[in-house]
Parts: C-alpha cells; sequence; structure tokens
C-alpha cells in the first residue's frame, strides 16, 4: 500500500534550521506531484510548497518564501524541505502529501484536496 513517511522534526531555536525528508514507498514517484503542508494547533492545513513531477516546477507560499527550499531525489523516492531562519510562527505539524491525480500540463494545486495521500505528519516546534 501506499505510505509517505516523514522524517527531520523536531526542536530548534529562532533563526535555525531544519531538513525535513519525505519518503514514498507504493506509488508511482516519478510520475506523482509532492507538496509539504502544515497545520498549527486550532489552525487549518495550509500549504508550505510543491514540486512537480520532474522537479521543474516549484511553488512556496509567501511566508516561507527564500527560506525553505524543496526537492526530490527520484532515485530515492524522497522530497525534502529544507527549512532556514525558522521562526515561532513556523511551528507546526508538517505533513507531505502526494497528487497523482492533477494533469501533467496543469499547475501543481495548493488545495488539500486536491492531494491524495498523505503522511503523518513531522513536529516541528521552533523556540524563541
Amino acid at each position: 500500500q501506499v505510505q509517505l513517511v516523514e522524517s527531520g522534526g523536531g526542536l530548534v531555536q529562532a533563526g535555525g534550521s531544519l531538513r525535513l525528508s519525505c519518503v514514498a514507498s507504493g506509488l508511482p514517484f516519478s510520475t506523482s506531484a509532492m507538496a509539504w503542508f502544515r497545520q498549527a494547533p486550532g489552525k487549518e492545513r495550509e500549504f508550505v510548497s510543491s514540486i512537480s513531477r520532474n522537479g521543474g516546477q516549484i511553488d512556496y507560499a509567501d511566508s516561507v518564501k527564500g527560506r525553505f527550499t524543496t526537492s526530490r531525489d527520484s532515485a530515492k523516492s524522497t522530497v525534502y524541505l529544507q527549512m532556514n531562519s525558522l521562526k515561532r510562527d513556523d511551528t507546526a505539524v508538517y505533513y507531505c502529501a502526494s497528487d497523482i491525480r492533477t494533469p501533467i500540463w496543469s499547475q501543481v494545486p495548493r488545495r488539500v484536496s486536491a492531494y491524495d495521500y498523505w503522511g503523518q505528519g513531522t513536529q516541528v516546534t521552533v523556540s524563541s
């Protein structure tokens, strides 16, 4: 069955860095657009970043642009989220997700409902 497994979360001071990883199995990774979302306590799940099937199209939420970098390694079926200059507002559970339905010629979506598979999430806590 399909599994997305995130890792790399933890506790970090403001201004620090973390690198999240998401390993996919049971799905055609090379034909899946991938994305990162996050959810803080009491808030809705929000889009963070996405990367197209071939890695040529990467999208970021304005709140993380310039600080976060998304990449993928198809040989390892893994997508990464490098997070630098972390702020307290970045504290959340981070989820990776896979989209296998959006046509390849369309922009990778930002809406939660477009994604077919989700990981269990990894906690990121940024302290002041």
